[in-house]
């Protein structure tokens, strides 16, 4: 039986599925297709009953106002769906982000690195690394030692010459992350097994998720 498969046969999980989402006021939920179609996926390998109706409600009972929101769904192992709904607030224009690159490693085979859940303690750990004074975002790598991704975010390399960004490999142990596959399909980015050494030599580097788009950023060096 694969390691999947135990996690999917378990009678119960100590964890939740999760998705954050944007909602804006005049265009609605931002790539929500995707969303359900990664809550739906999950769900299904993990053995988590999922309800499309009970989804949309609570959805839609989230969403609404004037404002940008940052929409918070998790689903529990027995189908129970609970949204929180605040504020979103945008990175300010020519905000650089600051990154590092943690000692901490994530388990390449670690089915759950393919899910966004809340079991969190390697992101965490990672995080606590450093203070929010020295890093914007920490890296991760996998045990092999190449790049898997951020705490928060994916990771994206610009090499120049015109050619797609380049992001590490889902076989690596990572989360496929919405707005990642967006930018796949677009071809607008490309996998690679990637090396810290390709931080250094990087023309730009980007991390990005679904709830804030692409981010650039630099290695701090101080």
């Amino acid at each position: 039986m694969s390691s999947e498969s135990a996690l999917r046969d378990r009678n119960g999980a100590d964890y939740e599925l999760i998705e954050t989402l944007r909602w804006e006021p005049a265009t609605g939920f931002v790539r929500i297709e995707r969303h359900r179609a990664r809550l739906q996926a999950s769900a299904d390998a993990l053995g988590f009953r999922h309800d499309t109706p009970a989804v949309e409600h609570a959805l839609a009972s989230a969403a609404g106002g004037r404002t940008p929101l940052r929409i918070r769904l998790t689903l529990s192992h027995a189908g129970d769906v609970a949204c929180t709904s605040h504020p979103f607030e945008p990175i300010p224009s020519g905000t650089i982000w600051r990154l590092r690159v943690a000692d901490t490693r994530l388990d390449a085979a670690d089915p759950l690195l393919r899910h966004k859940t809340s079991r969190r303690d390697v992101f965490q750990a990672a995080r606590l690394e450093f203070t929010v004074e020295e890093a914007d975002e920490v890296i991760l790598l996998n045990g092999q030692g190449k790049l898997c991704e951020g705490t928060i975010t994916n990771l994206f390399l610009d090499l120049g010459n015109g050619r797609p960004l380049l992001t590490p490999a889902l076989a690596n142990g990572l989360l496929p992350g919405v707005l990642r596959g967006e930018l796949i399909e677009q071809g607008r980015a490309v996998e690679a097994d990637l090396l810290p050494h390709d931080l250094a030599i990087a023309k730009s580097i980007f991390v990005g998720n679904s709830l804030r788009g692409l981010i650039p950023a630099a290695i701090a060096t101080d």
